[in-house]
């Protein structure tokens, strides 16, 4: 899953940096979430150790009675840009001082490398299925890896246009397991209306509001 919405008045990529917490309309998909995984076989919930992925998964692991199993591999990817803005359309590009972070889109240079998210997320998945196995776990995480293991997982290129990726905010990446084998992929936006428009997957970013300021 990927966690709610986030208070982010200065509208800054905040990354791994501490203090971002859910907005209101954050904790309602999280609660909508919740609602919605309410009935299903879920023995596990772990999260990203940052506040938002906790507080995501917080309402998922009380209606099931369990504790928040915090995994650090499932954290932000790290990024030069933390604390800055750098969106569309903001003119990060046009700065040199960027420059030299972006030379090389396929790793990414301005970042954590693809493959290393791959090697942890998929550690962590590891981790989930062998202590869900038979039932369901929950894992809460942000939009950069969620969207690197699927691609991982589907046999797709690592590198790709973020605004390409079908992440939306609450929305739930789902990863089958038949034995020790992945055999299916699904996806689910069971707070889609609580999103707002230009922060769907696939939207075209309004103006003013394409800054990537975190996920």
């Amino acid at each position: 899953m990927r966690h709610g919405e986030v208070e982010n008045p200065d509208g800054v990529l905040y990354g791994r940096l501490p203090g971002y917490h859910l907005s209101e309309l954050g904790r309602r998909m999280a609660d909508r979430v919740a609602e919605h995984l309410a009935s299903r076989d879920i023995v596990h919930v772990g999260a990203s150790p940052l506040e938002r992925a906790q507080e995501t998964a917080e309402p998922i692991a009380k209606a099931h009675g369990l504790d928040i199993a915090t995994d650090r591999r499932l954290i932000e990817a790290e990024n030069v840009f933390q604390g800055k803005t750098f969106g569309i359309g903001d003119g990060a590009l046009r700065r040199p001082a960027n420059w030299k972070h972006v030379v090389n889109p396929f790793k990414p240079s301005w970042g954590e490398p693809y493959v290393d998210q791959v090697v942890r997320m998929m550690g962590a998945l590891e981790t989930a299925k062998e202590a869900a196995r038979g039932h369901e776990a929950v894992l809460v995480s942000h939009q950069l890896p969620i969207w690197i293991v699927r691609s991982y997982v589907e046999k797709r290129r690592l590198w790709h246009d973020p605004r390409r990726r079908q992440c939306t905010l609450a929305s739930l990446t789902t990863f089958t397991y038949r034995g020790d084998k992945i055999v299916s992929v699904g996806y689910g936006e069971p707070a889609l209306d609580l999103v707002p428009e230009h922060l769907r997957a696939g939207a075209k970013p309004a103006k003013g509001a394409g800054k990537a300021y975190g996920a």
